[in-house]
């Protein structure tokens, strides 16, 4: 199974900005949909962008839309650039090789460690 490892998370302030990276141990990390999702302490893990194989198709949550971005490079890594961060995205950050189906990504059980994001009010 490709390992996945998230980076990039840290404290930061209402209102800024973090890129989150997602860094795969295989290079074939480029024939697999790819998302990424989150968990705050006491609620489930939710959806909350991903990204097709060659980047034509990416998907986001409501509460990030606008405020984030998802792409990917031609190497092994995978990005999560997040605006105007607000305390509610306070969790962990977790990577994950998925699909498409219906134009809802479907994640797979491929999973990274998770990077810490706590913002600030």
């Amino acid at each position: 199974q490709v390992q996945l490892v998230e980076s990039g998370g840290g404290l930061v302030q209402a209102g800024g900005s973090l890129q989150l990276s997602c860094v795969a141990s295989k290079r074939t990390f480029l024939l697999y949909t790819m998302g990424w999702f989150r968990q705050a302490p006491g609620k489930e893990r939710e959806f909350v962008a991903g990204i097709s194989t060659n980047g034509d198709r990416t998907s986001f949550a409501d509460s990030v839309k606008g405020r984030v971005g998802i792409s990917r490079d031609y190497d092994k890594t995978m990005y999560l650039e997040m605006n105007n961060l607000k305390p509610e995205d306070t969790a962990i950050y977790y990577c994950n090789i998925g699909s498409y189906s219906s134009s809802t990504y479907r994640p797979s059980d491929s999973w990274g460690q998770g990077t810490q994001v706590t913002v600030s009010s």
